[in-house]
């Protein structure tokens, strides 16, 4: 009996365990632009036009609980000019951010951003640099 017992608790352990570790997906509620960020790192200011030595903020908003690896692709044209990733892991309501900016100023046209969580596209936004007119 008591070697039953001592098989039933480990038994119930060893499922509690992996239901602790199971990989909860993050849930993307949105993707923002803008020149900077607020303290929970949401972007303020929202925008889509910059001039050649802003730095470029993006957001990439989740909620609940989840993990995993959120990333960006910046691209200028059909050049990649970065691509950063973050391992997270959020109980709540987050925003993962990244930036881009260049010292010596990014020269004019469109530029886009694509977001993903895993590997798989989350959503893409589109900018402009322009010269102040």
């Amino acid at each position: 009996m008591r070697s039953f017992n001592i098989r039933l608790i480990l038994v119930v352990s060893l499922a509690s365990l992996a239901g602790c570790s199971s990989h909860k997906p993050l849930q993307v509620t949105g993707i923002q632009l803008g020149r900077s960020l607020n303290a929970d790192n949401t972007v303020a200011g929202h925008t889509t036009r910059y001039s050649p030595h802003d730095t470029i903020h993006v957001s990439v908003l989740t909620a609940g609980v989840g993990s995993g690896t959120i990333s960006v692709r910046w691209m200028y044209g059909p050049r990649v000019l970065d691509e950063p990733k973050k391992q997270v892991s959020y109980t709540d309501v987050a925003a993962t951010d990244f930036s881009l900016q260049s010292p010596a100023g990014f020269p004019e046209g469109e530029y886009s951003v694509e977001a993903f969580v895993d590997g798989q596209s989350v959503g893409k936004r589109t900018f402009h640099i322009e010269s102040a007119r």
